[in-house]
């Protein structure tokens, strides 16, 4: 007869920080043996990110990716859309609002590809990536803070990046990737 796991999970917290985009609580837990301990968790709402597709018609389907400059990476990265959810916003319609503010596209299809937790060791963010089809092209409504820029490019051009390292966001590349093998393959 086996015994029975302790039950894990929060014993207690503390918020210690409440921003804008994040907050941070110190929570005592209780882990798996049974023993307890504390950590650092940082708290986020959640993000919806998308695949922009122009052209799904050809061969080598052709995408649009963003170049936007990320202060903690000290430098322009490429990503696909993407932001955050605000409260009691569907994924699947922020998407399309990221998609719509940042790029002027909008989307008759915006199709789910996979959620992801970004860093589970530290921050309960999830990313929901989608996948959008039947582009309008409009105009954009960026946040002040977003400097950036559209880069169009063929599906395998962007697969390419992701092999040479040219790709660094962990959301964009597993993005790219899903979507490639499971979706426009």
């Amino acid at each position: 007869m086996s015994e029975t796991p302790p039950a894990t999970g929060k014993v207690s917290g503390t918020r210690v920080y409440s921003g804008r985009i994040i907050s941070v609580d110190l929570d005592t837990v209780r882990f798996p043996d049974g023993s307890t301990g504390q950590l650092e968790m940082i708290r986020h709402p959640g993000a919806s990110a998308v695949v922009p597709v122009l052209r799904a018609d050809l061969p080598d389907p052709e995408i649009v990716l963003i170049r936007q400059y990320r202060y903690a990476a000290e430098q322009y990265l490429y990503e696909v859309p993407a932001g955050r959810l605000d409260a009691g916003e569907a994924p699947e319609v922020c998407a399309a609002r990221e998609l719509r503010e940042e790029t002027g596209y909008r989307a008759e299809r915006i199709v789910p590809l996979f959620t992801m937790y970004t860093t589970p060791g530290f921050t309960d963010e999830r990313i929901h990536l989608f996948v959008a089809t039947g582009l309008t092209a409009g105009d954009a409504e960026r946040e002040a803070d977003e400097f950036l820029e559209l880069v169009p490019m063929p599906l395998s051009r962007a697969l390419q990046l992701i092999e040479e390292g040219a790709i660094q966001d962990a959301k964009t590349a597993l993005a790219l990737l899903y979507a490639a093998r499971f979706r426009l393959a």
